[in-house]
Parts: structure tokens; C-alpha cells; sequence
């Protein structure tokens, strides 16, 4: 991992570009941008992100865009710590979600939200006025539109000012969009939040906290969903040690 050059506090773990900021940097960075009028794009990956990165162009590309890159993934972090230039900590998906959002209703930032079944993110939408009173809900829409109807989705956003817009789609849709159609929604911030959405609906448990320290997530959501995340995990998790251990032999003396 080496530092970018000409670019302050971004740094390259496997080939991918990251923002080396703490949790608390990022949420003062997206209240500026608000606050100035200027968009900020985020975001995040993990080692399964990093690996199928080196194959989807389209992917790489839509992420590396982002004006803000973070390390969602533990694993990622301690890649980088391996490498020699650690990266402050992790700044987790869902966890900078809740930040923003609690940062919304304090400040009084309109939020859209974009994804997930409709009986989902209705429980979202519940949810995040329990947990956040006060918070301004520009508007929501389900994730289930096709790529030609990706633009209007995006003026349908931008017609209700939403400051913040977060997107509960997977990979690489939500990135796609992020790309094709970010500036098109007008928002401030754009964060693509993946799973989160199901996690606040309650339809996904997320790890225990001991188990994130470890660096076990994936392990977690393996257990609860073996059959359909089996196979990509031990793909993906695979790939990303023998990158890691490639990267570690080329740089070491």
C-alpha cells in the first residue's frame, strides 16, 4: 500500500484507492459538503468488493468515481495495517448510515431513501423515525426498477430536494447508479448503504459487536445464509488472501 500521490490521505491497499479517515472525519466532511453546497459520493468495500473489482471494469470504475472511498470490510483494514500504511480504522457501511442519519435529523437534512422490497422499506422508513425523531423524510422508492428507468428514479429524486440519499440495492446496481446518475439526483450526499436497509428493517441480524471486532461479520451473515453466500465467500474470501499474500511477497525485502 503507498499513499497517492499529489492526493493527502488517500492511500492504495490491492490496487484499490482509499480515503485513510476515521468515522468521525467522514461525517464532518459530509456536513461541509451539505453545508457548501457541494455533492459527495461515497464509497465502501470490502475484500469481496476488492476482488471482483479486478475483474468488473464497470465496477471499478463507478467505485473509484466516489468522491469518498472507505474500507467497509475489517479485512480490508488489516490488509492495510500487513502492507505497512494502516488505515485509521474501519468505517462501516451501515455504521456511517446511522451516523448520517441521526446527523440529519439533528440538523434538519431532508433524506431520500432508494431500495429494498416495498414491505421492507416501509419497516425502514418506520424505523428510522423511531430511532431518529424529527428526521425529515424527502421521499423514498423500492429498488426494483429497471436500468432504462434508472433516470427518471433520479429526477424523481432530485424533485424533492433531498439532501442525503442513501441506496439499499447491491452490487455493482447501486454503484452503476451512483455513476450514471448521482449528479442527476441533486443530493449532497450519496451513500450506498447495500444491506443496511435490511438490517434496520430488522430482516437481517447484524453480527455481534465481538464478533465485528474479530473481523467475523461475514462468518455471521455465512451461518444465517449458508447455501446462497457459501459459494461466493469461499471464492471471494480466497481470492482476496492470495492477492493480499502475492502483494505482501512482492513488497517484502
Amino acid at each position: 500500500m503507498s499513499t497517492v500521490k499529489g492526493t493527502p490521505g488517500r492511500d492504495v491497499v490491492l490496487g484499490t484507492v482509499l480515503d485513510a479517515l476515521t468515522m468521525r472525519e467522514v461525517v464532518t466532511r459530509c456536513v461541509v459538503a451539505i453545508d457548501t453546497g457541494r455533492p459527495l459520493s461515497i464509497g465502501v468495500v470490502n475484500a469481496a468488493k476488492i476482488v471482483n473489482m479486478r475483474t468488473d471494469v464497470l465496477l471499478r470504475k463507478s467505485v473509484l468515481d466516489c468522491d469518498l472511498v472507505l474500507a467497509d470490510g475489517q479485512a480490508v483494514v488489516w490488509a492495510s495495517r500487513m502492507l505497512g500504511h494502516p488505515l485509521p480504522e474501519r468505517v462501516a457501511g451501515i455504521d456511517l448510515f446511522l451516523e448520517l442519519l441521526a446527523e440529519a435529523a439533528r440538523r434538519g437534512h431532508r433524506v431520500y431513501f432508494l431500495g429494498a422490497r416495498p414491505e421492507v422499506l416501509s419497516q425502514v422508513l418506520d424505523e428510522a423515525r423511531r430511532r431518529f425523531p424529527g428526521l425529515t423524510i424527502a421521499g423514498a422508492r423500492d429498488g426494483y426498477f429497471t436500468d432504462e428507468g434508472a433516470g427518471q428514479v433520479a429526477r424523481e429524486i432530485a424533485g424533492t430536494r433531498a439532501d442525503m440519499l442513501f441506496l439499499g440495492i447491491t452490487s455493482p446496481k447501486k454503484e452503476i447508479f451512483v455513476g450514471q446518475w448521482g449528479e442527476t439526483t441533486q443530493a449532497r450526499i450519496i451513500h450506498g448503504v447495500g444491506g443496511s436497509f435490511d438490517i434496520l428493517a430488522g430482516e437481517t441480524r447484524r453480527a455481534p459487536s465481538g464478533w465485528q471486532r474479530l473481523g467475523l461479520e461475514w462468518l455471521y451473515r455465512l451461518l444465517q445464509e449458508p447455501v446462497r453466500l457459501g459459494p461466493r465467500y469461499l471464492k471471494t474470501n480466497a481470492r482476496f488472501l492470495l492477492m493480499l499474500a502475492e502483494e505482501w511477497l512482492r513488497r517484502k525485502p
